[in-house]
C-alpha cells in the first residue's frame, strides 16, 4: 500500500523534517494519549532507516511530520527540492507492518531511482 508520495519541498530538505500529508496517518497507529510513533523504512539497498511520525498536541489540524533519521535519509541519498518520496507499507499476515522508502528524481520528463545511483 503506498502510504505517501511526495514532491520535496525547500523546508523537507533542509529543516531535518518532512511535512507529512496527514491523509496518510492510518498506515501508522498512534498509542491513546501518544503525539508520536517510531518506525524502521527499508531503501531500495535493504539499509534501515529509524523515522518517526509525529503530530502537534494541539491545535485544529495535526500538522503531522516525518522526522528521526530524515535528515540523514536527505544527505546520504543527495536529495533537494523538487525530488520524490513514495513510501509504502505491507502487512504481513502476523500484522508485522514492512515499511519501504525510496527517493527519486526527474530528468526530464522521466523519474528514475536514486538508489540506484547509490
Amino acid at each position: 500500500m503506498e502510504v505517501m508520495n511526495k514532491i520535496l519541498s525547500e523546508s523537507d530538505v533542509n529543516n531535518n523534517r518532512l511535512e507529512f500529508p496527514a491523509r496518510s496517518l492510518s498506515a501508522f497507529p498512534m498509542p491513546d494519549g501518544q503525539n508520536s510513533v517510531q518506525f524502521v523504512a527499508f531503501d531500495m539497498n535493504e539499509q534501515q532507516w529509524s523515522l518517526e511520525v509525529s503530530i502537534r498536541n494541539e491545535g485544529r489540524y495535526s500538522k503531522p511530520w516525518l522526522n528521526g533519521e530524515w535528515d540523514d535519509y536527505v544527505h546520504q541519498k543527495g536529495l533537494k527540492k523538487g525530488d520524490k518520496v513514495i513510501l509504502t507499507m505491507h502487512e504481513e499476515e502476523n500484522g508485522e507492518r514492512i515499511y519501504r522508502i525510496r527517493a527519486k528524481r526527474k530528468h526530464f520528463c522521466f523519474w528514475y531511482s536514486i538508489d540506484d545511483q547509490q
